[in-house]
């Protein structure tokens, strides 16, 4: 049923959400907004929030987050439409008559239904057959028990054409082809043929478990190894993960989720009491993936195989991540053995360690550092150029402006730690480069706004006349905003203001020694330099200032970026809102760089 915004904006706003959540869920009121146990994970203090005013409810242990809809559809079950009606007969609602097409296409969906549960119920039937002893064999000899082969529905496609279709003939060819399950030659005067044959067949299941899909490994010899359905008006393999339906309840009470790279780690994972596993289906990660993760854990756990190609994938799912990744975005890692997946370790007895890596895994700038650095020779400053731009540009693809200074800090740290001055220099250089009454050294930013206070010190006519400029800019608390209010200040009460008088100022206001230039600390701008032409050092301390301004001011636009990012998990139009904004992030980035480099060109010009 094709239900318009309109209609559903109207149910939202005539429920009380309070109200439907109280049913299920002891509230107590907290200011204007209601508290309680979450529902959706086990929780001693409460971290569940209602907002019957913004008409949305919000835990921030487990991440569950949505309206009264989504509420009935997550604890109850209920189909979308079933919820929809509850809540209407509750707000004296009519729902519009069913749009004949939209009836159409979800009566077809669930003739569709029908049709993968019936090939689910025989494929389990087959895996009991005789001709599924090989197969069962082989699961056997893997150590998955017969419980757990029944509960993710484990069943076998036999070695022929036409097995499946004629199991099935009565939902017609047309239907089983629409499904996935026959396919059809592109050769003319070819028939249709099973789809999967000869393997051991996963049934893929939606968040409802309801079979939409399957993927068949091969038993025997043959390519390829693992084969997946196709895309259907049931089945999308980008927005789909393997056991998600099982794994959700189960990562709410462990407040974790486990992302493995195949089916049999998750069944191995699952059957060793990790019930919290999941997987992609073939591919890297994709944004909507990620983000359904994201909804459960804040920090999914990957753990990919061991070997060169499992790492890859991991640093593939690392890139798609970066646009989105936030201080309740992140990812965490565990690092197996080369060579060695979830399986293996498993069955070599090594459950114990898995459960120690789980419980304290690499986070997602130690994993970064680890396998960039470990894609260099260390010896040849060409590759260690190479490996610092790398990081630069990982860091610089973060939309989140915290996450994204604070992981460059921690690259440029580790880089020097690795490859840079002995730490008896490190000490010594940290200590010297303490900004005088500051409890921290200047990093970053700030290097650059102390050289502008130094070149308004000695042109405070600069001051006078970029005034708002000037006051404008984001300096936060302690010396340096101090220092940048005196010499606005100053510069409004006194016209005749020179290089002298700041100083007095500032020994007046115990700043003295902060506007004092170390020749080795601050960078080589023009304006420090009394030999400089007096239009020139203006100038250039001009451009300086215009730089910084843009460069908070593309800040701000990131910032607008990575919040719509994140909101671009719920809209309905998902991928073009995160092609769009992952493109402008692009660009912003881009423009910040250039910023960078001129005023580093500026900054090294007369040194």
């Amino acid at each position: 049923m094709s239900l318009s915004p309109a209609f559903l904006d109207e149910l939202r706003m005539r429920t009380t959400l309070s109200s439907v959540i109280g049913k299920h869920t002891k509230l107590q009121k907290a200011g204007r907004e209601w508290k309680a146990c979450c529902p959706f994970h086990k929780e001693k203090t409460p971290s569940f929030t209602v907002n019957d005013e913004k008409g949305f409810y919000h835990c921030f242990g487990c991440g569950a987050h949505g309206d009264a809809i989504r509420f009935l559809t997550e604890t109850r079950g209920l189909p979308f439409i079933d919820a929809v009606k509850e809540l209407a007969d509750g707000a004296g609602m009519q729902v519009p008559a069913p749009d004949p097409r939209m009836r159409e296409r979800q009566e077809k969906s669930a003739s569709l239904r029908d049709v993968m549960e019936a090939a689910a119920t025989w494929y389990i039937d087959q895996l009991k057959s005789p001709a599924g002893a090989e197969t069962r064999a082989y699961l056997e000899q893997r150590g998955i028990s017969a419980e757990t082969q029944q509960a993710f529905g484990l069943g076998y496609a036999p070695d022929a054409r036409g097995k499946l279709e004629d199991a099935l003939k009565e939902f017609g060819r047309d239907k089983l082809v629409e499904a996935g399950l026959i396919a059809v030659p592109e050769e003319t005067g070819r028939s249709p043929y099973d789809r999967f044959r000869s393997r051991l067949m996963f049934p893929i299941r939606d968040q409802r478990g309801r079979v939409i899909a399957f993927s068949g490994r091969i038993i025997g010899d043959g390519k390829p190894k693992y084969l997946n359905s196709p895309d259907t008006p049931l089945f999308d393999k980008g927005r789909t993960i393997y056991n998600f339906d099982r794994a959700s309840p189960a990562a709410r009470d462990t407040k974790r989720i486990i992302v493995v790279e195949g089916q049999m780690d998750v069944i191995a994972l699952d059957q060793a009491g990790f019930k919290e596993a999941v997987a992609p289906l073939g591919t890297a990660l994709t944004e909507h993936q990620l983000a359904m993760l994201w909804r459960i854990d804040e920090a999914p756990i990957l753990c990919f195989d061991g070997d060169s190609a499992g790492q890859k994938a991991a640093m593939r799912a690392v890139e798609r991540a970066m646009p989105a990744v936030q201080p309740e975005r992140s990812l965490a890692f565990v690092h197996l053995p080369p060579g060695q997946d979830p399986d293996d370790i498993i069955r070599s007895g090594g459950t114990g360690d898995l459960r120690k890596q789980f419980a304290d895994p690499l986070s997602l700038d130690t994993f970064m550092w680890h396998y960039e650095s470990g894609q260099i020779d260390a010896r040849s400053p060409t590759a260690r150029a190479k490996l610092k731009r790398r990081l630069n540009e990982l860091a610089g693809a973060i939309g989140d402006p915290a996450m994204r200074e604070e992981f460059g800090r921690e690259f440029r740290d580790r880089f020097w730690d690795t490859f840079g001055w002995k730490k008896k220099e490190v000490d010594f250089v940290r200590d010297a480069l303490a900004a005088t009454g500051a409890r921290n050294a200047l990093q970053g930013l700030d290097l650059y706004i102390r050289a502008i206070l130094l070149g308004l010190s000695r042109y405070p006519a600069v001051v006078q006349s970029r005034a708002d400029q000037i006051q404008s800019l984001h300096i936060g608390e302690g010396l340096l905003s101090r220092w940048r209010d005196l010499l606005v200040t100053a510069a409004f009460e006194r016209p005749d203001l020179d290089e002298d008088m700041i100083e007095t100022i500032l020994a007046d206001a115990e700043l003295e020694s902060a506007e004092k230039r170390h020749s080795w600390r601050d960078l080589g701008f023009s304006f420090f330099y009394r030999k400089t032409d007096p239009d020139i050092a203006v100038r250039d301390l001009e451009a300086a200032i215009d730089t910084i301004a843009r460069s908070q001011e593309l800040d701000e636009n990131l910032e607008h970026v990575r919040a719509n990012l994140e909101q671009a998990a719920d809209s309905e139009d998902f991928e073009g809102v995160w092609n769009r904004e992952s493109e402008r992030r692009k660009r912003l980035m881009e423009e910040k760089q250039r910023l960078h480099d001129e005023l580093e060109l500026l900054g090294e010009a007369a040194a």
